[in-house]
């Protein structure tokens, strides 16, 4: 718990840092601002849902927890102990994830952060704190499932229903994908709720390593998306509204393709990544008899499926404005895009790559399998 609770704060602190990077900025300092005092806060839950869990077990090591809930699960008071800290632990692992209720930070951060920053904040700390999440729920308190899951359910129907609807009536890209990774992160719980059920383990290593495999897609997916919005922009001008999206295939039909599959695999549309790993997801819960649930989130897939596909219009179908300023936006998007070769060459390896793990999904998944086994 030590351990995980000082790696955790590294990684925050230098992700508060990285917001205000931008010092000039009011949207970047306010965003670095509401970061640290609600990752503050999200840290004091943590802890002290922590902190109650070894007052019940004696122990730091997440084996040992594992073993010593084990042998309070018929000692009532003690139980009520621990799920008491079993709720603040969820609450912090939730702020780190996005989730809802604890989900409003990400949007401002996203939008106030530079792009490249927010490329990395919407990336790797999602996998850490699924890393994070695996071994402090399914490692150390998995006898504990019944409570956590409840929690885990409530969340990740909240995440789909606000993330996707509200993504709908955004019009600055950033934000836009802010709300697309709130509802992401609930499809994600699908597969950590889905392990055990009733006692029964026999599906849990699918549907964590569903889980597992969901967030790597989600990850490639996002650094798609955000670094096609940083290829996009130029010095002076930033690429994060959606007309500034208009006629993309005019100017490069090359980078409107590999935007579209970007768009197609964070919709869930066959055969992409983001097809398949929707797909291992929504198997998980029904093989765990959660189908209400299953069909609750392909609802607001369908829904979330909306904002993505009107990027694609804009960029096929729309042209772009005769303003001064369409036309000040459309002379540095060309100048873009015929700089950065290097970053072109990337965002078209990850576009690639999505469509090739969305046809052949079993190395990648098999990868996860063999991960979670291990744990």
């Amino acid at each position: 718990f030590l351990t995980l609770y000082l790696g955790l704060e590294l990684l925050s602190l230098c992700l508060y840092a990285m917001v205000a990077l931008n010092r000039d900025s009011a949207a970047s300092t306010e965003a670095a601002m509401k970061f640290f005092v609600l990752g503050a806060l999200a840290s004091g839950l943590l802890l002290y849902g922590m902190s109650m869990i070894y007052g019940a077990t004696g122990t730091l090591t997440i084996t040992e927890v594992a073993q010593a809930v084990s042998k309070l699960s018929g000692n009532t008071s003690d139980r009520v102990f621990l799920t008491f800290g079993l709720v603040f632990v969820v609450s912090g692992l939730a702020f780190k994830l996005g989730v809802v209720p604890f989900h409003m930070w990400i949007p401002d951060v996203y939008h106030g952060a530079p792009t490249a920053v927010t490329l990395v904040i919407g990336t790797a700390p999602k996998l850490a704190a699924f890393a994070m999440a695996m071994r402090m729920l399914v490692n150390g308190l998995l006898d504990l499932a019944v409570d956590w899951q409840q929690m885990l359910v409530i969340l990740a129907v909240l995440s789909m229903a606000i993330g996707n609807v509200t993504a709908i009536a955004q019009t600055n890209l950033k934000r836009m994908l802010a709300y697309s990774t709130i509802a992401h992160m609930g499809f994600m719980l699908l597969g950590l709720l889905s392990g055990v059920v009733g006692g029964n383990w026999f599906n849990a290593a699918d549907a964590y390593s569903a889980a597992m495999f969901y967030v790597i897609v989600y990850v490639l997916m996002s650094l798609g998306a955000f670094g096609m919005l940083l290829y996009l922009s130029s010095k002076g001008v930033e690429c994060e509204n959606l007309d500034d999206l208009k006629g993309l295939n005019l100017r490069s039909p090359w980078t409107a393709f590999i935007m579209l599959v970007l768009m197609f695999s964070l919709a869930g549309v066959p055969p992409t990544a983001g097809f398949y790993a929707k797909f291992a997801v929504l198997s998980a819960a029904v093989n765990a008899g959660q189908i209400w649930l299953a069909v609750v989130a392909v609802l607001f897939s369908l829904i979330g499926a909306f904002y993505y596909l009107r990027i694609v219009k804009l960029m096929y179908f729309d042209e772009t404005g005769a303003s001064a300023e369409d036309t000040q936006r459309s002379a540095g998007m060309d100048a873009a895009l015929a700089a950065n070769g290097e970053m072109r060459a990337l965002l078209s390896i990850n576009g690639l790559a999505l469509l090739a793990i969305g046809i052949l999904p079993q190395p990648l998944l098999g990868l996860c399998y063999i991960a979670i086994k291990s744990l």
